[in-house]
């Protein structure tokens, strides 16, 4: 029995395009979802194969443009060869038939098939195909820049901003470890330090400083055994010094010249000379990048800035300390004063300070209030409330209830807070 050539011809032909077919679209899907970072390493290992991937990805709208020409170009052909196969075989309904079986067998094997493998396998899928897929771009190169010249333009047409990438590094970064805390790779600590990081150039001092109402400062008028005693009781090692007015700081004093200089006085604070001891204080403006902070620290080998606005007045103090608790959390020593800034009060409800940092809170409770109109938990109610509000009151924004509890003068000093499905202001008694 001989084999008719003029079927089994065209079914083979019908095959082996189905196959290219299903590489380019496993290709697609592997080397736009393997990562890149992985890459790099293996790329630092003298692995040619990831070498030849990274060429590959640094091109992504080359690369996509060549893997959809190859596969379109086999598509068509091989819905071409099938429908004069099925010509042959059935006459007037080929059309139908050749359309429906085409589409189940490029759905299927060509589609679904080869790109849910390369998901669950992009690395190695991806280092698999890296040779071919690069002479594909490479052959392809000239016929894929006129397409994309076509496309650009016919974009700004319509106004599309088609230069740049959509999302900074810094965005791609954030996207990829708030992914990973979702799938379990990344605990919440460590995402919390690295977001932290991320977080430095978008703050500013102002919102990360202690403000100056907090500020522990000595009065340059005292009697020397006075700055003495109440420097070496203090919780922090260098404190402003002012004279006549809190707003005329003159100086730092630091706790460890004070006791050097007491040892050598043989413990006669009378006789010490707090002139002498008193470094230049260092201002810096209230819009100066945290990044910028930081670095201007370990520049000068400095761990303490006065924060000060556009007129010269007080606003706060930054330290290397607060910069540092931004990325790993709070920082507390055997001589730090223990303030609880968030206490439970119940199932899913806390006792909140109102000095709070909106930043602090997120952190601790997995919020995302927003901080870019107030920095204290405080600030944020009174900003949305659009009033100082009164003990008792109840407000609900963000997905969040807010109930004030303790009001000094105008200053809301506590908060009970707590998880509320309605986002609408409600004024209690």
């Amino acid at each position: 029995m001989s084999l008719d050539w003029t079927i089994i011809g065209p079914a083979l032909t019908i095959v082996g395009l189905l196959l290219l077919s299903a590489f380019f679209s496993g290709s697609e899907t592997s080397l736009t979802a393997t990562s890149r970072a992985r890459m790099l390493q293996l790329e630092r290992d003298k692995d040619p194969a990831a070498a030849r991937v990274n060429i590959l990805i640094s091109d992504g709208e080359g690369l996509l443009g060549s893997i959809l020409l190859g596969n379109n170009l086999v598509n068509i052909l091989a819905s071409m060869i099938a429908g004069q196969l099925f010509e042959t075989l059935l006459g007037g309904n080929s059309v139908v038939w050749a359309t429906l079986v085409m589409t189940v067998l490029v759905l299927v094997f060509a589609e679904v098939m080869p790109k849910t493998y390369a998901l669950s396998n992009p690395e190695r899928f991806a280092l698999a195909v890296s040779r071919p897929i690069l002479i594909v771009v490479r052959v392809f190169a000239p016929l894929v820049g006129a397409v994309q010249f076509v496309v650009r333009n016919v974009l700004r047409l319509f106004g599309a901003n088609v230069d740049g990438p959509v999302l900074s590094s810094h965005d791609e970064l954030r996207g990829a470890i708030a992914l990973h805390h979702e799938e379990g790779g990344v605990v919440k600590d460590d995402r919390d330090m690295l977001g932290g990081v991320l977080d430095l150039r978008d703050l500013t001092v102002d919102d990360i400083m202690v403000h100056r109402k907090s500020i522990v400062m000595i009065d340059a008028d005292k009697p020397s055994e006075a700055i003495v005693t109440e420097a070496l009781h203090s919780p922090h090692t260098r404190l402003p010094i002012y004279k006549g007015d809190t707003e005329n700081i003159i100086g730092i004093l630091h706790v460890r010249d004070i006791a050097r200089a007491l040892h050598e006085a043989d413990g006669n604070a009378s006789v010490i000379d707090i002139d002498a001891l008193r470094r230049d204080a260092w201002f810096v403006p209230e819009t100066t990048e945290v990044l910028d902070q930081l670095n201007a620290f370990r520049e000068k080998r400095e761990h303490f800035a006065l924060v000060v606005d556009e007129y010269g007045a007080l606003m706060g103090l930054v330290t290397l300390e607060d910069i540092l608790e931004e990325i790993v959390g709070a920082i507390e020593d055997e001589h730090d004063v223990a303030v609880e800034g968030i206490q439970p009060d119940g199932d899913g409800v806390w006792l909140v300070d109102g000095d709070l940092p909106i930043r602090d809170l997120n952190r601790a409770l997995d919020w995302e209030l927003p901080d870019e109109e107030a920095v204290t938990i405080a600030g944020l109610v009174i900003h949305e409330a659009q009033t100082i509000p009164e003990r008792g009151q109840v407000f609900g924004f963000h997905g969040a209830r807010f109930e004030v509890v303790e009001r000094r003068r105008n200053q809301i000093t506590k908060l009970r807070v707590s998880v509320s499905p309605d986002d609408v202001v409600v004024n209690g008694s």
